[in-house]
């Protein structure tokens, strides 16, 4: 049974081989990510596995019907990127991971966070050049601070509870709200009243450009924002132009609106020609990692299990429950 993989690197190739040792799954591992164009690669294939930046759109959905592809098998929880209407009209069957490991998500935005307060990126560098002087590396207590967490689900939950350990009223915001520890309260007024706002939410129409110039300048002078989730969650021009202005006091990301030509490639001989990605590493008060925040042994072993099961299911036709997607007209 064949399975094409596309935008593979080789910890993927490493734990799905792992996961899918007594199975009958026969890996094509391929380094190029999936478009319409590359999608006859798969020519033969039951199912496609597919990650954050393949392109799954319409184009490319018919194409890999066209060459016999039956199922989607997502390396993630999130599914923005892919056309649902399409899938239904096409019979493709779309399983995701739900939850692969909330606390590696949730301990790397703390990391961010603490990173960026306390100029630890910038004490590191300085420290290795013989450099031991403290100016411009003070930071600010995170006890007794107010933290805004926007989406508190399995990850945002986690960020919750690390951020009382560590003292701070902690406001929340979301639809369905999933803890009665913290404060509810609305957008605005927790933008309004946190020291910092981390976000912790899926990619949806409504939360399209979620962080725009308004919410921006509605957070108080020198906030710090942590985006972990969805890069268009943040609308990065607007960030600049806070970040500009001296309003936003700073920007700590793992995830980036135009990541899909960036990250998860070794660019360091190569002119990075994203103009507002270059303009974003030129502050001192951005901090970039990028999208390792789920790059955990932990989290690795869990997406290769589920998608193996995932992808089991579509080879026998059985159901896959919970980490199953189908499009739900609202």
């Amino acid at each position: 049974m064949k399975i094409s993989c596309f935008s593979t690197q080789p910890y993927d190739r490493e734990y799905l081989e792992s996961a899918s040792r007594k199975t009958p799954i026969e890996w094509d591992f391929l380094e190029t990510g999936l478009t319409a164009k590359t999608a006859i690669l798969a020519a033969g294939s039951l199912a496609v596995c597919c990650f954050v930046n393949d392109t799954l759109d319409r184009e490319t959905l018919v194409a890999l019907r066209a060459v016999g592809v039956k199922g989607l098998a997502l390396r993630s929880a999130g599914y923005n990127h892919v056309d649902l209407v399409a899938c239904q009209e096409l019979g493709l069957r779309v399983g995701r991971v739900p939850a692969y490991s909330p606390h590696a998500v949730a301990e790397h935005t703390i990391a961010l966070l603490l990173t960026l307060n306390r100029k630890l990126h910038k004490a590191y560098n300085r420290v290795r050049e013989g450099n031991f002087s403290l100016h411009g590396l003070m930071g600010f207590d995170m006890h007794g601070k107010t933290v805004g967490v926007v989406g508190t689900g399995k990850i945002g939950s986690i960020v919750v509870d690390i951020l009382r350990g560590f003292g701070c009223h902690v406001l929340g915001h979301d639809p369905v709200p999933s803890r009665t520890d913290i404060e509810y309260v609305d957008l605005p007024f927790l933008l309004k009243a946190s020291r910092v706002v981390t976000l912790h939410l899926p990619l949806t129409p409504e939360s399209h450009h979620l962080m725009d110039r308004g919410t921006f300048a509605a957070m108080p002078p020198e906030a710090i924002l942590v985006n972990t989730s969805r890069g268009a969650l943040v609308d990065t021009r607007a960030a600049i132009d806070s970040l500009k202005s001296g309003h936003l006091g700073g920007l700590a990301i793992d995830v980036y609106e135009e990541e899909a030509d960036l990250f998860f490639r070794d660019l360091s001989d190569t002119v990075i020609r994203d103009d507002v990605f270059a303009r974003l590493l030129s502050f001192p008060n951005v901090l970039i990692s990028g999208h390792q925040a789920f790059f955990t042994g932990e989290a690795l072993k869990a997406i290769a299990d589920v998608t193996v099961e995932n992808v089991m299911c579509f080879a026998e036709d059985r159901s896959l429950g919970d980490n199953e997607v189908r499009f739900e007209a609202k």
